[in-house]
């Protein structure tokens, strides 16, 4: 996907901060109703309140809006993971011990109920494939529900940064957010959340060896970080 080499130009008055509001408010709602292709800054532009002029102000192309809406919602959503999931499963580790499981499953409650809360967050989460969307930016665009286990495993469990730890997310990561497009994609709930329990055992059995066996190392030096 080409990518305009200009910047974004980000607002300081009051009158800037509304417009461009207005420009993400106007992309969220299109995201709400069309497929994620069809989402196009002519689109943009077309809806109330927001002019071509204003529009390329602030944002060189589509991606730029895109992006700054992700980041957003990655914003919002790890806040959520944080007061929802871990910190309660790190006061049951002072407490009875670590249980991953019940990190896990609640990592992905709250994700699902993330995804069914925004709309616009669903249409970019299965309309795009993160990797093409501002690759200068390495992995400050990537969501999903791996990417955040990503952060909880370096974050919270102080896992060393190894090859073979980073390959395994990296792996659960692919397969995780593929699965979770196609279990949105099932007609009716009930099949869908049936994809995500299996999607739920596949990461279980595939991460749990290797980030059981370390929960317990205290935490080192950071010598890498994930993308």
């Amino acid at each position: 996907m080409p990518t305009s080499t200009k910047e974004r130009r980000y607002p300081v008055r009051d009158r800037s901060i509304r417009t461009e509001a207005r420009i993400l408010d106007a992309a969220r709602s299109l995201l709400t109703r069309i497929p994620f292709e069809e989402v196009t800054t002519k689109r943009i532009a077309a809806e109330p309140g927001v002019s071509v002029g204003a529009l390329y102000r602030f944002f060189p192309n589509r991606d730029s809006i895109i992006d700054t809406i992700i980041r957003d919602h990655i914003r919002t959503l790890r806040i959520r993971t944080a007061d929802e999931v871990v910190r309660q499963g790190l006061r049951e580790r002072n407490r009875t011990g670590f249980d991953l499981s019940v990190v896990l499953h609640g990592l992905i409650d709250v994700y699902v109920a993330y995804l069914d809360e925004h709309p616009d967050f669903r249409t970019i989460s299965f309309g795009l494939d993160f990797r093409e969307l501002s690759p200068q930016r390495g992995g400050a665009t990537r969501s999903g529900l791996t990417a955040i286990l990503y952060a909880f495993a370096f974050e919270h469990l102080y896992l060393a940064f190894t090859p073979e730890i980073d390959r395994k997310l990296r792996v659960a990561r692919e397969a995780g957010e593929c699965l979770m497009g196609y279990a949105y994609g099932q007609p009716t709930r009930e099949r869908r959340d049936q994809v995500i329990a299996e999607l739920e055992k596949m990461l279980e059995t595939y991460l749990f060896p290797v980030l059981s066996a370390r929960t317990q190392v205290s935490k080192p030096a950071r010598s890498g970080a994930p993308d």
